[in-house]
């Protein structure tokens, strides 16, 4: 079996805002890679930086108070950091090479212009083509995520479709121009349990299809573990786990990994049985510790954690599993 390429490899990413607190780390030191045809989930709590971090290889950093301050993002063998944001090279990235589905589709989608007329615009924005041929293009992108009607759907207004459905519209914008990768930023918010499984299944169709790329940004680590390739866990605007799915499941290694899976609700658990949650908030990010930032809700830490300086990635297993930890914790052994 041939190896598999690099699609995109970002190295050393460092991203930061500047407020009146100070500078706010975001990302500090972050670096990954997707492959061809792979999927890879980054997970973490909400403000560990998993979002600014796709969003930085986009170059969709508002400045200020945002700066991307140094690192580079390998697509294609082009560092596209090196692209001024607003550079034409930069926009035939962004739809055509790489494409992005963000958080909320309500507030991404522009509620007074049609689902068609907003379709057609991405893809003659990347496409040289007429409208009728765009029209087409918009109706079978529609038909492909499963919108019944798409010709009468491409008139509707999106508020006049359901959450599920206004995410299928998004997930039709960013596989229209047959995108290379799709980066799927919580994909599954404020949708209920049903509905998040048919949208990770229509990414799951659309990839296989497609032959592309997909990253899936989450907080939520159990909705992944069934379609993702590998995992990258964040932490305080660092990667602090990664590996293979089946790895990060069965032989986490970092506190924060473990408790996150504890902290998934089982089927089979008794339903007077408290819910386990990982005590204490993350650390503020423009004041953060030289020491282990996840170090005050680690219930294993030891003294020497208090003394050690911040722990770098280093390998604690075959297949790629690196974990930034200073001590030697298996998940059975908790």
């Amino acid at each position: 079996m041939a190896e598999k390429k690099h699609l995109l490899e970002v190295n050393h990413l460092k991203t930061s805002f500047y407020t009146d607190s100070g500078e706010v780390k975001a990302v500090n030191d972050v670096s990954y890679y997707i492959d061809e045809q792979e999927i890879v989930a980054v997970v973490g709590e909400s403000g560990c930086g998993k979002s600014v971090t796709q969003m930085s290889v986009m170059q969709l950093i508002q400045s200020p108070p945002g700066k991307i301050l140094g690192g580079e993002a390998i697509l294609e063998g082009r560092d596209i950091l090196k692209f001024r944001a607003t550079s034409k090279e930069m926009r035939a990235v962004r739809g055509e090479k790489i494409s992005m589905i963000f958080q909320e589709p309500m507030t991404s989608l522009n509620p007074v212009i049609t689902v068609g007329k907003q379709l057609t615009e991405v893809i003659r924005t990347h496409k040289k083509v007429s409208r009728k041929e765009a029209w087409q293009m918009g109706v079978d992108a529609l038909a492909n995520v499963g919108i019944p009607e798409p010709e009468a759907r491409m008139k509707n207004y999106p508020f006049e479709m359901s959450g599920g459905m206004r995410q299928r519209v998004m997930i039709a914008v960013a596989v229209a121009c047959n995108s290379r990768l799709i980066i799927a930023d919580e994909p599954t918010t404020a949708l209920d349990v049903t509905t998040q499984a048919q949208v990770m299944e229509l990414l799951l169709d659309v990839v296989d299809k497609m032959k592309t790329s997909l990253i899936v940004v989450t907080h939520n680590l159990g909705l992944v573990t069934r379609y993702a390739d590998r995992i990258y866990v964040m932490y305080a605007g660092r990667i602090i786990e990664s590996g293979t799915t089946e790895d990060l499941i069965t032989k986490p290694c970092h506190p924060y990994t473990i408790g996150l899976l504890n902290a998934v609700p089982k089927l089979d658990a008794n339903e007077h049985e408290q819910l386990t949650t990982i005590e204490g908030a993350p650390p503020d990010l423009a004041n953060l510790p030289d020491t282990c930032a996840f170090l005050p809700r680690c219930p294993y830490a030891a003294e020497s954690c208090r003394k050690l300086p911040c722990p770098e990635l280093q390998q604690v297993g075959e297949h790629g599993h690196f974990s930034a930890c200073h001590l030697k914790i298996r998940r059975e052994d908790t």
